[in-house]
């Protein structure tokens, strides 16, 4: 089973100033609630360091991570691949009147029993993790 999720938020914010947090690596990292743990590397890759709350994993899950595309200041995609599962991230970020919005899409395949379950039940709560590290970050609220 595949997870899929697309949601969207708005900051009142200039492209360049959300496109410096979501371009990071270290700062996406930050801003999932199940990584524990994260390095980067000197060439722009990560690993991130997962404690996933499932019934089969009793171990924190090391996930290499890397941009595979990247367009200042309007979109990243990056891959992650570990033991257990694959997430594919996307952030695309358009100029509004308003400020920025900020779509993001992931994709989740999991290798073991309970990965995209867990998923699917969380993808939303996460989004509204990252949505806050955003605004805090920028000094804004949401």
């Amino acid at each position: 089973m595949t997870v899929r999720v697309e949601r969207s938020f708005e900051l009142p914010v200039d492209r360049e100033r959300v496109w410096e947090f979501i371009a990071d690596p270290g700062r996406r990292a930050g801003a999932i609630s199940v990584v524990s743990d994260y390095t980067v590397h000197d060439d722009g890759s990560a690993t991130w360091r997962l404690d996933l709350p499932i019934p089969v994993v009793n171990r924190t899950i090391a996930v290499e991570t890397e941009d595979e595309e990247r367009r200042s200041p309007e979109y990243v995609r990056f891959v992650g691949r570990s033991k257990v599962m694959k997430v594919v991230g996307e952030h695309e970020l358009t100029e509004t009147d308003e400020g920025t919005r900020l779509t993001n899409r992931f994709v989740v395949d999991g290798s073991l029993p309970g990965v995209e379950r867990f998923f699917k039940r969380n993808l939303d709560e996460e989004m509204q993790n990252l949505e806050q590290a955003l605004a805090d970050d920028l000094g804004v609220e949401v």
